[in-house]
């Protein structure tokens, strides 16, 4: 099906490539155009009609299935909390504020990305989108921190997920068939959306650029080594099982790889445990914002700048989610012919919040506060035989922007594995997990917290690339 351009003409922007040069050259500029490749149009009316829309289709369902008393709103309940607020920090269910409003957010950002719209006009989008729900779609009153999570944690999510919708679109021979755009869909529905109603007007296959791409599905078991919960009504079982996907996306090594928009790099994880008859979910993604190529010879390539990030995880004992920017590096050494190693190192600030996830009796201690962050990760890949991968993340959330429960939290994770190519692309390893929590409230609020979690277990590992993921000169 296709709908008629006369009205959307007028306010699309069509954008040509250059024959010669690169056009649009600048961190926010509305194209990365390369020379060759067609030209793109973007079209601001139809995120701004599909947003609204989505919105009151999402307010009608949850006013059915959880009825009017937070969805019940009226013309004149969202004009006061545009007028009065007042803004809070709301308490409301964990996964609802970090994992529902990061999607809903990425729904957003992906109606404007499935438009035409580039990063930087998504994010825009997105945080206006989670602005109406916020004094329009609930009764309750605005939410700071539901609009940081919507807002800016949405399109660190969306990016990602349009990226992926467009290897799939983009791999194979020919136009992509039903099941790729099915797929496609999958992923990032208002792509899906958008290319069945108006083809590839404004949603034409966003070229890959031949970026180094690494994948990873995983499944296993392991046993709880190591559990200290105090704060919770729960028991935590020892047996787990374990699922994870990844994928790392324009890795630093690829000849002639121009790193030009946002998200030319990121790095997307996401994994499950499952534990007597509970379910834990993961999510991590982070990706260049903004940065430069550089490199030292031809055995080490990397680039460096400003980084967005979103995470989610929940060690079975309490959660944690953030959403910061921070500045830092990603790259690649080859010591040696046989051996490569690559590895990412961030520091930066973001706005995140924890806390146990069966509070005894009635207690929420969902900490919010600014929080300082690091991270570190190295894959150290010997040829086609075996990988050594491992992630340290650390975490302190402060008392700054806190709600009812005032204090400090040092988190720390690290995930390690081994794996060994035993034929194809299949491997077998063992996986590690160790996450902490030392959380110390203020004023007597709620007591302290010292909770840990340790997992070993066994894995079977599907790889995208025979070679780990090692970008070598030699096969390019």
């Amino acid at each position: 099906m296709k709908i008629s351009t006369g009205v959307l003409s007028a306010v699309e922007t069509v954008t040509k490539a250059s024959s010669t040069t690169l056009d649009n050259v600048g961190p926010t500029s509305p194209n990365r155009v390369l020379p060759g490749e067609p030209r793109k149009r973007k079209n601001y009316f139809i995120p701004a009609l599909e947003i609204p829309v989505f919105q009151f289709a999402l307010n009608r369902y949850s006013r059915a299935v959880y009825g009017p008393e937070d969805y019940g709103i009226t013309f004149n309940n969202g004009w006061q909390h545009v007028l009065h607020g007042p803004w809070v920090v709301d308490q409301d269910d964990f996964a609802v504020n970090q994992l529902g409003h990061p999607y809903q957010g990425s729904m957003y950002y992906g109606f404007a990305r499935a438009s035409g719209l580039n990063f930087w006009e998504g994010l825009l989008c997105s945080n206006m989108g989670s602005l109406i729900w916020e004094t329009y779609g609930e009764t309750t009153k605005p939410s700071i921190n539901d609009q940081v999570a919507s807002g800016t944690g949405g399109p660190l999510i969306g990016e990602p997920l349009f990226r992926m919708a467009n290897l799939v679109l983009e791999g194979g021979d020919g136009p992509p068939g039903f099941w790729r755009e099915l797929g496609a869909a999958f992923i990032s529905p208002p792509t899906g959306l958008n290319r069945l109603i108006f083809g590839e007007r404004y949603t034409p296959i966003l070229k890959s650029r031949k970026a180094a791409t690494f994948t990873q599905l995983r499944a296993g078991a392991g046993v709880n080594s190591t559990v200290r919960n105090p704060g919770s009504a729960d028991v935590i079982g020892r047996n787990v099982a374990i699922g994870d996907f990844s994928m790392a996306y324009g890795m630093p090594g690829q000849p002639g790889y121009l790193y030009l928009r946002p998200f030319d790099y990121f790095t997307f994880e996401l994994n499950g445990l499952r534990e007597n008859r509970s379910d834990f979910a993961n999510i991590m993604t982070r990706g260049l914002l903004f940065g430069k190529k550089y490199e030292a010879g031809d055995s080490y390539q990397g680039v460096w700048g400003l980084y967005g990030s979103y995470d989610f995880y929940s060690p079975q004992v309490f959660r944690f989610a953030t959403t910061a920017a921070s500045v830092g590096t990603t790259f690649q050494w080859w010591p040696t012919r046989k051996v490569a190693l690559q590895g990412t190192a961030l520091g930066g600030i973001g706005y995140g919040d924890a806390g146990t996830i069966v509070p005894q009796a009635t207690e929420k201690d969902f900490h919010y506060g600014a929080a300082p962050q690091g991270l570190l990760a190295m894959r150290l890949i010997f040829g086609r035989l075996a990988m050594l991968d491992a992630t340290a993340r650390g975490y302190y959330v402060t008392g700054m922007g806190a709600s009812r429960a005032p204090g400090t939290e040092s988190i720390s994770r690290l995930n390690a594995a081994f794996f060994v190519r035993v034929y194809g692309h299949h491997a077998l390893g063992i996986t590690y997990l160790r996450t902490s929590r030392e959380a110390r409230y203020s004023g007597g609020v709620l007591p302290a917290r010292h909770q840990l979690v340790e997992t070993i277990g066994i894995a079977y590992n599907l790889i995208g690339d025979i070679h780990f993921g090692a970008v070598d000169w030699d096969r390019n």
